[in-house]
C-alpha cells in the first residue's frame, strides 16, 4: 500500500483541528442519564436531599451567615478604672483606709489590672543585720560557716562573713535541765530588717464591693466600622446578666464568683492571690444597625487551684517606696497578694456580599450532590441487580477493536455479495452494494482540495463500470 503523502497528512491535521474547534463552539453535550424505577433508592435519595437541604439552609446560611463577608481582624483598646474604699485593722487595733491609689499597683497596664487584697509591709533601712531564719544556709555556729559560701538566690543581701549569735534562750531538754542556744545567723549588708514571710499579713476588707469600669473601643478595618461597649446616655449602673447586661461596670465579687465557684478557693484567692481572665466577645451583624451589636462578657480562672498546686501558690510580687531622711536611705517594702485581671477581646463582623453568597451557593450545590453520589455507590455495588445497573450506566468502547471489526465486517459483506452473484446468475445486480476502494476529492474549510482513499458502496452496475476486471456483468448477462 502506498504511503500517504506529507501534504495529505498536513491537510488531515489541519482539517481535524478546524473540525474540533467548530464542534467546540457549535455542539452542546449532555451527560448520559439512566432512569431507574426503584422505590427504595428513590426514597433514600429524597431523604438525603432533604437532610442536606435543611442543613444548608438553616445551619450554613442562617446560623453561620453564609451570605455575609466575615472580618475577624478586630482592633481593640481597653481602659480600666477601679473604685472602692477598703480598710484593715492592725495588731495595735488601728484602722487603715485604702483607696484606689493604694491597692492598684502599678497604676496602669496594657489590657490588665492588679488589685491588691492582702499584703506584708516592712520598713527597712540600709545597714547590717542578720539573715532571715527561712534561709537554711544562714544558720551558723562560727564565722567560717558564713564564708566562702556558693551563691544562693534566696539570700537577702551581701554576707559579711560574720556569724551573729541569736539571743540566749534557755530550753528544757528531756531531763528538765536548761541549756543555752549556741546557733546563730550569718550577717548581711543591705536592707534591714529582712522581711519575714511568716508574719501575719494585712487583709483588706470590703474588696468584693470594689467596682471595675471596663471601657472597650473596637474597629473592624475591613468594613471601616468603629464601636464601643458603652451605650448612649450611660447612667450609673452595676452589671447584671439579666437586668443590666449592657452596663460595663462590674462588682469584683461578681467577677470572682463567675471565675471560681468554690467558696474556699475564692477565700484563698483573696489572701494568696490569683489570675482571672475577662473575655469580651463581639459578634456584629452589620446588615443591621451597629447600635444593636453588644458584647458578651465571660470570666474564667487562669491560675491553678490551690488544692492542686503545691509550689508557688497564688499570685504575688514585691514593690517598694524609697526615700532619704537625715542622710539615711529608707524604704517601705510591700509584698502584695491580689487579683490580676487580664482582658481578652475577640470578635467578628459580617456584612452581605454577593461574591461570598455566590461562592457559598456553589459549595452548597456540590454538597447537595453528595446524595446522588452515595445512592450511586449503593445502587452499583450493594444491590442485587448491581451488575445489570452497571451495564446500563457504563458504556465501554474499544477503539482499536471497533475499527478492526468494522473493516472485517465490510470485507465479509463484499465476499457474501460476490459469492451470491456467482451462485445465482439470475440475481438482480441492483440489490447489492459492493465496497470499492476509491479515491475522491473533497473541499476543506480553507477551500483546498485534498485526496483521500475511502470505501464507497456501489451497486453492481457501477462496479462493472469502475472495475470491469471483475467480470460480474458479463456473467450475469
Amino acid at each position: 500500500m502506498d504511503a500517504v503523502p506529507s501534504s495529505d497528512r498536513r491537510c488531515k491535521v489541519s482539517v481535524f483541528f478546524k473540525e474540533l474547534f467548530y464542534g467546540f463552539v457549535t455542539e452542546y453535550e449532555t451527560p448520559k442519564i439512566v432512569a431507574i424505577h426503584s422505590y427504595t433508592m428513590t426514597i433514600l435519595l429524597r431523604i438525603l436531599q432533604i437532610v442536606l437541604l435543611l442543613y444548608s439552609i438553616f445551619y450554613l446560611f442562617l446560623n453561620e451567615k453564609g451570605y455575609q463577608k466575615q472580618d475577624s481582624s478586630i482592633i481593640s483598646s481597653v481602659t480600666l478604672k477601679v473604685k472602692g474604699i477598703g480598710h484593715s485593722r492592725t495588731a495595735n487595733n488601728e484602722t487603715f483606709t485604702f483607696d484606689g491609689s493604694d491597692y492598684i499597683v502599678p497604676p496602669s497596664e496594657n489590657n490588665a489590672i492588679f488589685i491588691m487584697t492582702n499584703f506584708i509591709q516592712t520598713d527597712q533601712v540600709r545597714t547590717k543585720c542578720r539573715e532571715s531564719p527561712s534561709v537554711s544556709e544562714a544558720i551558723c555556729t562560727k564565722h567560717s560557716d558564713c564564708q566562702n559560701k556558693p551563691y544562693n538566690p534566696n539570700i537577702n543581701g551581701r554576707w559579711t562573713g560574720r556569724c551573729i549569735m541569736r539571743p540566749k534562750v534557755n530550753q528544757f531538754n528531756a531531763e528538765n535541765t536548761t541549756k543555752n542556744q549556741t546557733t546563730g545567723l550569718c550577717e548581711l549588708q543591705g536592707w534591714c530588717p529582712v522581711q519575714d514571710d511568716r508574719q501575719v499579713a494585712t487583709f483588706i476588707e470590703e474588696v468584693g464591693n470594689f467596682t471595675i469600669f471596663i471601657k472597650n473601643f473596637i474597629e473592624f478595618p475591613a468594613f471601616h466600622v468603629k464601636h464601643k461597649n458603652m451605650v448612649e446616655h450611660l447612667k450609673p449602673c452595676i452589671f447584671h446578666p439579666v437586668e443590666e447586661k449592657d452596663c460595663p461596670i462590674f462588682r469584683l465579687d461578681y467577677i470572682l464568683n463567675e471565675a471560681e465557684k468554690d467558696d474556699h478557693e475564692r477565700g484563698l484567692m483573696l489572701r494568696l492571690g490569683g489570675v482571672i481572665r475577662v473575655k469580651i466577645d463581639w459578634d456584629c451583624n452589620l446588615d443591621r444597625s451597629i447600635k444593636l451589636c453588644k458584647p458578651v462578657y465571660s470570666f474564667a480562672r487562669l491560675d491553678t487551684k490551690f488544692q492542686e498546686e503545691k509550689f508557688s501558690l497564688g499570685f504575688n510580687f514585691r514593690f517598694s517606696s524609697n526615700w532619704k531622711y537625715n542622710r539615711r536611705y529608707l524604704r517601705a517594702l510591700t509584698k502584695a497578694y491580689g487579683l490580676r485581671l487580664i482582658i481578652c477581646v475577640s470578635g467578628k463582623a459580617g456584612k452581605f456580599d454577593f461574591i461570598t453568597l455566590t461562592l457559598n451557593t456553589g459549595s452548597l450545590i456540590g454538597i447537595f450532590g453528595m446524595a446522588t453520589f452515595f445512592c450511586d455507590i449503593i445502587l452499583l455495588n450493594l444491590t442485587k441487580k448491581a451488575s445489570l445497573y452497571r451495564d446500563f450506566v457504563y458504556q465501554r468502547v474499544n477503539i482499536d477493536a471497533s475499527r478492526s471489526n468494522s473493516v472485517s465486517q465490510r470485507i465479509q459483506n463484499r465476499n457474501e455479495n460476490v459469492g451470491a452473484i456467482f451462485e445465482n446468475p439470475l440475481t438482480n445486480e441492483e440489490k447489492f452494494s459492493l465496497p470499492i476502494w476509491t479515491s475522491e476529492t473533497f473541499v476543506s474549510f480553507a477551500d483546498k482540495r485534498c485526496t483521500t482513499s475511502t470505501y464507497d458502496f456501489v451497486n453492481s452496475t457501477d462496479s462493472s463500470r469502475r472495475q470491469p476486471s471483475l467480470g460480474l456483468t458479463n456473467i450475469l448477462k
